[in-house]
């Protein structure tokens, strides 16, 4: 039996080739197989491939048009689906600051402060063109408080406007439309211009609740509601209310500026001519009523 056995494997080996290092193999698993890593087949992009080319086609499929750069990377669209387009912004500004502003004479308390009164300080600035509408008064600072001033600003607390009463001082919250801003950020670059001066806009349907709302002191409210709701929130923080009647700058803490009015003691329509040191105002009678309306 193991004679028969033995002659089936020789005569098995007889017909297979010789064993030569042309036929030597692996067992079945020994070894696994290398992957090759990104950037190694020739090219120099490590797989992303040249610019443009990818990114173009997968634009160009949804409609945009792009050049070498994406369409994301030259018109930033995100703001747009998120609706960031329509917020407007507020930098702020803290009470704190603001003393810090008037103890280094870089404000003058005498005279009324608005926007153009900040940015000539040089510490504060805003960016029309990045809906920045203005400035939010913050409450920081507001138990050292202690300047009375004729405040101007787009948006404040309720702490903030008994910080400013307290000391017998007056807040009004204005509108500026982006325009008007753009002129007040550099007021000399808008007047070389030679430009006249536009009538500032009112407030959109939106915001107009807030700035006509006499507890928000808006620049649009009744001025006796406005008394009346200064009287309410002395009472509410326990402070007695000054008389501005009595007061010697009574002629300043009252100042206000028109709905339509940009800058102090200039109107809409005027042209400031900074060369000839003169202001130009309109003489024609549609002007005049265009401006004064």
């Amino acid at each position: 039996m193991s004679g028969n056995i033995t002659e089936k494997a020789l005569t098995l080996l007889r017909g297979l080739p010789r064993v030569c290092l042309s036929n030597l193999r692996d067992a079945p698993g020994a070894r696994k197989q290398k992957r090759r890593g990104r950037g190694q087949h020739g090219g120099d992009k490590h797989g992303a491939g040249n610019k443009g080319s990818l990114q173009r086609q997968n634009y160009t499929r949804v409609g945009y048009e792009t050049g070498n750069n994406p369409f994301y990377l030259r018109f930033p669209m995100e703001p747009y689906y998120r609706g960031q387009h329509m917020k407007r912004q507020y930098p702020p500004l803290s009470l704190l600051t603001l003393q810090t502003m008037i103890d280094t004479n870089r404000i003058d308390t005498t005279k009324p402060i608005d926007l153009v009164a900040l940015f000539n300080t040089g510490i504060f600035r805003i960016s029309p063109s990045e809906h920045q509408f203005g400035v939010q008064l913050t409450d920081e600072g507001a138990d050292i408080f202690k300047a009375k001033v004729n405040l101007e600003v787009q948006w404040a607390s309720e702490t903030v406007i008994a910080a400013i009463e307290r000391m017998g001082g007056v807040i009004t919250m204005a509108y500026y439309d982006q325009h008007s801003l753009q002129a007040m950020v550099n007021p000399e670059k808008f007047f070389y211009r030679g430009i006249p001066i536009p009538p500032r806009k009112i407030p959109p349907q939106d915001i107009i609740e807030y700035y006509s709302d006499p507890v928000s002191r808006g620049y649009l409210a009744d001025p006796e509601k406005v008394s009346y709701e200064r009287l309410v929130l002395s009472q509410k923080y326990g402070y007695v209310l000054p008389n501005l009647e009595e007061d010697k700058n009574y002629e300043m803490l009252v100042e206000r500026k028109d709905p339509r009015q940009i800058f102090y003691g200039l109107h809409p329509g005027w042209v400031v001519n900074l060369k000839d040191k003169v202001i130009l105002k309109p003489q024609d009678e549609e002007l005049q009523k265009y401006y004064n309306s």
